[in-house]
């Protein structure tokens, strides 16, 4: 939802912190708004909430120390309209007084009107005594066509009817703020004190740029009180009640604004520096905003935990839970489909069992639906069965993009985690679905049916959406026509003809070249067209099968739908000419074209892509909701040759959408969106995604045009209604979504009167939902004949009015305001009006089977027979991941898997790596070994990880890393010139040692057999041996893998027989000792050996592939980044080594060489 509602408590703390603060209206100081000296009110409020596991409130040493010496006003902030009627005021108290109330009220049920809920959350305020005539009501609001102040010079608890009495003041979208006369003759004619007038327009002008700066979408004070003037002081503004709600997709750009505001600490200033508080410290100066629930609708926990979800994430995830010991669940996919399934269930009487809301759609990953589907099934599963047992709904349209197959296995997962919960409570399940790889979807559900022991009937996209929730039910279907035909399987057939495309020719050995300059191969598979300027269309036509688009942002396989079914329809050129995207250089990109490729350019600009392509004329923009307002401007400075743009994003800031609209409309330039799926001229044009792939649009017969036109907000119904369509009718000829946020580019009426006026459009379609008026704009055009042609329409969201509670359905502007903008009113009138309307959306296919026959059978629609659209190959990567193909794994990898929910180490799960406290050693236990070796192994592999850190400046491999480090090389570089140097005489002697010491003693040589037959074979021994270190100067390092090695290994025998093979050889040389090397390669080995993690051969095997020389790498690693740290930190320059430490023997000239001679 965009336009949300606020604590008065936090509306207050955001007025008063940015009146004296938010940039003037014509965009410079506040100051400049101002004709007195205005006195900008202060906010003194306190919140106090009770804490339900401590059943107190807030205590007093959080409270500002003016509560404790005011008269006071306390009252609940919790979105409750008419507190003093309902009794819920207390007026000039003492703390004392004002805390014994909040306490009787904190925690019980209150009613007001015929909501009952718990009041949880109090502001208090100092009371302020006033007279009468002081008191004034304002109210800003805003509309499509701009924003609305309203004025009425009498205000308070008994103001009466506001619309009939208010004084408006209409600003329109992009109109500047009127001057100071216009402000007063428009609001201010009851007001006769003259120093009241100027300070009430002082205050309105900043009212009103707060309510701009600040992204409100409604504010109301009442009442608002002007002081009397005292003396020559000026009089001074105070608000009492107040009312707001924010546009929350503006918080990318409010957010901080927000947030300062409702900071009530002042930070401490040191040496001009701020000191932290000790607080938590959060993105902005100040605490984000909060956005409560209605009241009687407190989040429940699982309420709250999908809602943070959905708040991390791209996709959308919703959860309201209505009866949680109803038996009707539902877990819908699509914003309308989900409202869909809730009208068909109330419409059968079961409003009263329905025990949830929700939706989740824009493609979540498979761990996202698992979370949201183990939330809903864990709230099914508590609480006692019931003997009728319980009901769930896995619903929804045909997607257009969502991989439904992939969002199943989430719901899979959970479903077989609560297998025996599922059971106890005797729940059926009932699956509907379409849309990409669905027929694997639904087969795995009617497979998890067959194991899990839990009733599971599944249906497709030949099912009518809502048909199976009177089959879950029980009850009898309202469909006259009884089951839907399934539209008839494609046939292959030849690629269309005609296609204006280079070919080379036959005699082309080499390639032709043209006019270009390019080279055209003969075995070139790259499809190249030549492009003319667009044919003239009419208005009510914006896009034919000649029509070129422009799609902003990298979005190649929108891209790549979108030329596949422009091959489909047999167009002559593809649709989209070319990408633009700011943040990349200029480059080529390809796509498929049928069988072959095509390339189409990438631009930077917006400016450089129309002037390379002036048959453009349309625009896709699929930039974030971000920057989405800045590059849709953009486009609009070419109005000259881009008529039409979609623009794609949700979440866009209301204000930005106005605006944008309004501009279009200035420029007649046609916007679609935003938060829209697109549309579709079938035959012709496809925005983005919609229509889904092509299995749906092919199914759809979406590849040829049909008679019928229809509207929807939703992007799913959309789809849905091509579906519908092409079974009960001959299809679709053109279907817009507008998209479901308040202010969308264009309207119903927009399109509908395109629809009017296009003679090959027969037949029309609105499906149109709860909330908003614009349902009402085509009811007029209708009545005065504007719009002749039979229209089928339905109004979705007809169970709103059997909720007790506010419920905010799946899309933005989908919430009722007034009785006008609820589906049954609409419904109404549209039915009065002439529209033909089926009793429910359940009946729709009937409805619009009998209107097709009967423009049949006039004559006015004639049927033509049917095309095979041709094949178009799959792509590998869709063809993979549906299992159709297969293809042999590049690399195959046993140590680590990122995919799923969490990394996983040889099959730990990370937290549990932490959990465990396995440390370094146990990490590369889990990495090197996959497998988990006892605690003792472990620390002995970070025992020598740091025995084998470092060995001074002076050894190979450092001093590598030191020059190279000099030389002002990176860390990367450093480290690897060091790392190189490492081999069998220098650090890569640990495999060696192992080895021979392993092989020695495994052949049953003595350690003098063993030391004899190295000298004989003139071999060293590798491990034994030092240059400093002796008998008389041990190597505390080789004491100290001893000491641990005798002390907590089970058994050291090579360690031992290495000892021995040592006394041998310090009885010729006392510094041939066994060395650090040495001894921790025999000791590596008796933990391979004995640890009893693995086998001989494992233990073998290990040795072979360089196990032991990894630890020495791992560990050096630490010593040669410390010592390129060290030579940074120094500053130390380029190292050249000094001549007369190096001898230069230049070879004799007599010695033979070869000679060359230089040609001239």
């Amino acid at each position: 939802m965009s336009a949300k509602p606020i604590r008065e408590f936090d509306a207050k703390l955001v007025l008063a912190y940015w009146l004296p603060r938010s940039p003037s209206l014509s965009g410079g100081k506040p100051e400049a708004d101002l004709a007195t000296p205005f006195v900008f009110p202060d906010a003194q409020v306190a919140q106090i909430a009770w804490d339900e596991a401590t059943n107190t409130i807030t205590p007093d040493n959080q409270l500002p120390q003016w509560v404790f010496t005011s008269k006071l006003v306390a009252k609940p902030d919790q979105l409750i309209k008419r507190r003093g009627k309902a009794g819920l005021l207390a007026l000039n108290k003492s703390w004392d007084e004002a805390k014994q109330w909040i306490v009787e009220k904190a925690g019980k049920p209150v009613k007001v009107e015929k909501t009952t809920g718990v009041i949880t959350n109090f502001i208090v305020e100092p009371f302020l005594p006033h007279p009468s005539h002081t008191e004034f009501y304002i109210c800003i609001t805003s509309a499509r066509e701009g924003d609305t102040i309203l004025f009425t010079h009498e205000g308070g608890v008994d103001i009466g009817d506001v619309d009939a009495k208010a004084l408006k003041l209409d600003i329109p979208v992009g109109a500047a703020f009127p001057p100071r006369k216009a402000v007063a003759s428009s609001l201010l004619t009851h007001v006769k004190d003259p120093k009241k007038v100027e300070t009430l327009i002082d205050f309105i002008t900043r009212l009103y740029a707060v309510y701009v700066d600040l992204h409100f979408a409604y504010l109301e004070i009442n009442p608002l009180i002007c002081l009397d003037a005292v003396g020559n002081e000026e009089p001074t503004i105070q608000f009492l009640d107040m009312a707001a709600k924010l546009d929350q997709t503006a918080e990318s750009i409010c957010g901080p604004k927000w947030a300062i505001a409702r900071d009530t600490t002042a930070p401490v200033q040191i040496n001009g520096t701020a000191k932290p508080s000790g607080k938590v410290i959060g993105a902005d100066r100040g605490p984000p905003m909060v956005w409560p629930a209605p009241f009687g609708r407190q989040l429940t926990k699982e309420e709250a935990y999908i809602q943070k979800l959905d708040g991390s994430t791209g996709a959308s995830l919703k959860l309201t839970v209505l009866n949680p010991e109803g038996r009707v669940w539902t877990m819908v996919a699509g914003g309308g489909a989900s409202v869909v399934y809730s009208d068909a269930i109330a419409a059968h009487g079961f409003a009263h069992e329905l025990a949830n809301y929700g939706e989740y759609s824009g493609a979540p990953t498979e761990g996202q639906t698992y979370e949201y589907a183990k939330t809903i099934i864990d709230l099914i599963t508590r609480g006692t069965p019931r003997p009728e047992g319980k009901i769930l709904i896995i619903g929804g349209g045909i997607a257009n993009f969502t991989n439904v197959a992939a969002t199943f296995k989430g719901i899979i997962r959970a479903l077989k985690e609560y297998k025996a919960g599922l059971i106890a409570h005797n729940v059926k399940i009932f699956v509907r679905r379409g849309g990409p790889n669905y027929q694997e979807g639904l087969k795995a559900m009617r497979l998890l049916g067959e194991s899990l022991g839990v009733p599971i009937k599944v249906y497709g996209p030949d099912t009518h959406i809502t048909e199976i929730v009177p089959l879950a039910l029980g009850v009898k279907s309202t469909r006259k026509s009884g089951a839907v035909r399934t539209a008839p399987q494609s046939a292959p057939a030849s690629p269309p003809p005609d296609v204006k495309a280079v070919e080379p020719s036959a005699q082309d050995s080499v390639g032709s070249i043209h006019a270009d300059g390019e080279r055209t191969q003969p075995d070139d598979h790259i499809v190249r067209f030549h492009t003319e300027a667009a044919p003239k269309r009419p208005s009510y036509r914006p896009f034919d099968a000649t029509t070129r688009s422009l799609v902003y942002g990298l979005q190649p396989r929108a891209i790549q739908g979108m030329l596949d079914f422009d091959y489909s329809c047999g167009r002559e050129t593809p649709s989209v000419a070319a990408m633009i995207y700011p943040f990349g250089g200029h480059h080529i990109q390809k796509f498929y074209w049928g069988t072959k490729e095509t390339l189409l350019p990438v631009y930077t600009s917006v400016e450089e892509a129309i002037k390379k392509h002036p048959e453009a004329d349309v625009v896709v923009n699929f930039a974030s909701s971000r920057s989405v307002y800045s590059s849709t401007l953009d486009i609009l400075k070419y109005s000259n040759q881009i008529k039409s743009i979609a623009i794609i994003a949700e979440g866009v800031p209301e204000r930005h959408a106005r605006e944008i609209l309004h501009l279009a409309m200035g420029k007649g330039v046609l916007i679609i969106g935003p938060a829209t799926v697109g549309g579709i001229k079938a035959g012709c044009f496809k925005i983005g995604n919609s229509g889904g792939m092509m299995d749906n649009i092919i199914a759809s017969k979406l590849y040829r045009a049909g008679s019928v036109g229809y509207v929807s907000k939703s992007g799913g119904m959309s789809n849905e209604l091509n579906n519908i369509l092409s079974l009960v009718t001959n299809g679709t000829y053109e279907g817009i979504a507008i998209g479901g946020d308040r202010y969308p580019g264009s309207t119903f009426i927009d399109h509908l009167m395109r629809y009017e006026k296009d003679p090959d459009c027969k037949m029309l379609v609105l499906l149109g939902e709860v909330g908003g008026i614009e349902e009402y704009r085509v009811i007029d055009a209708v009545k005065k004949g504007l719009i002749k042609k039979p229209i089928v329409a339905w109004a979705i969201g007809t169970c709103a009015k059997m909720f007790t509670t506010e419920v905010q359905f799946g899309h933005a502007g989908s919430m009722a305001n007034s009785d006008l903008e609820t589906a049954d009113a609409k419904n109404s009138a549209m039915k009065a009006a002439g529209f033909i309307v089926p009793d429910t959306f359940e009946d729709l296919p009937d409805v619009l089977r009998e209107t097709y026959d009967a423009l049949v059978a006039r004559g006015t629609i004639k049927p033509k027979p049917e095309r095979e659209p041709p094949v178009i190959p799959m792509d590998y990567k869709w063809a993979q991941e549906l299992g159709l193909i297969r293809k042999p794994a590049a690399f195959i990898s046993t140590i680590s898997d990122e995919r799923g929910q969490e990394l996983l180490y040889a099959g730990m799960r990370i937290s549990d790596v932490f959990k465990d406290d396995i440390g370094v050693g146990g990490v590369v236990s889990l990495l090197w070994f996959k497998r988990r070796l006892p605690p003792w192994a472990t620390k002995f592999i970070e025992m020598v990880l740091m025995l084998t850190a470092d060995h001074g400046p002076a050894v190979s491999g450092a001093m590598n890393t030191i020059v190279a480090s000099r030389a002002g090389k990176d860390l990367i570089s450093s480290l690897a010139s060091g790392l190189l140097t490492i081999g069998s005489r220098f650090g890569g002697a640990l495999d060696e040692a192992a080895s021979m010491f392993s092989q020695a003693r495994d052949t049953g040589l003595t350690p003098r057999e063993f030391v004899d037959e190295s000298r004989k074979a003139n071999k060293l021994i590798s491990g034994i041996g030092h240059k400093i270190k002796s008998v008389n100067n041990p190597d505390l390092r080789v004491e100290l893998v001893k000491e641990y090695v005798r002390k907590n290994f089970p058994s050291h025998s090579l360690l031992d027989y290495a000892l021995a093979v040592e006394k041998v050889t310090t009885a010729k040389k006392d510094t041939l000792i066994l060395n650090v090397d040495g001894c921790i390669a025999v000791c590596f080995v008796d933990l391979l050996r004995d640890s009893g993690a693995f086998t001989s051969e494992e233990a073998d095997e290990y040795i072979k592939i360089g196990t032991l020389n990894g630890l020495f790498v791992l560990g050096r690693s630490i010593g040669f980044i410390g010592h390129h740290l060290d030579q940074k930190r120094l500053r130390a320059p380029l190292y050249r080594h000094p001549a007369d430490d190096i001898f230069i023997n230049m070879a004799d000239i007599s010695q033979p060489r070869v000679l060359g001679k230089v040609q001239n």
